[in-house]
């Protein structure tokens, strides 16, 4: 697996990690049940701590990227269209949060939410 990190991006190291390896699951150039390296072998080739790989493992596997089998490795997890759908709903609902918080805090009506809402959706009926 080759990594692309980078040590003056802004981004942390640990989050970099986990993009670079959901997106090798995402684009399938990691397989399903697929092992990971190890995190003191991931930790040394990338040349740093081995806490910052155990996090994006760590986070990885919260999101259901991988599994982590004590004594054995971590593993890509099998897809699961459900899932993914499952996870976009999540985080769709978090920014609708986020929307309604700020249009509350400045006093935006929900009629303009909806409608700016619906104008930058598109047509597509």
């Amino acid at each position: 697996m080759n990594l692309i990190i980078s040590n003056s991006s802004q981004v942390p190291i640990y989050e970099q990690i986990k993009n670079e390896i959901k997106r090798s699951i995402i684009d399938n150039e990691l397989k399903e049940n697929e092992m990971l390296p190890s995190i003191r072998n991931l930790a040394k080739d990338l040349r740093i701590s081995v806490l910052t790989v155990k996090k994006a493992y760590d986070e990885l596997e919260m999101e259901r990227y991988v599994k982590t089998v004590h004594g054995k490795g971590s593993f890509v997890m099998p897809r699961n269209s459900e899932f993914v759908k499952e996870e976009k709903i999540k985080e769709i609902e978090e920014y609708i949060g986020k929307i309604i918080d700020i249009s509350k805090i400045v006093g935006i009506p929900k009629k303009e939410v909806l409608e700016l809402f619906e104008y930058l959706y598109g047509e597509e009926e």
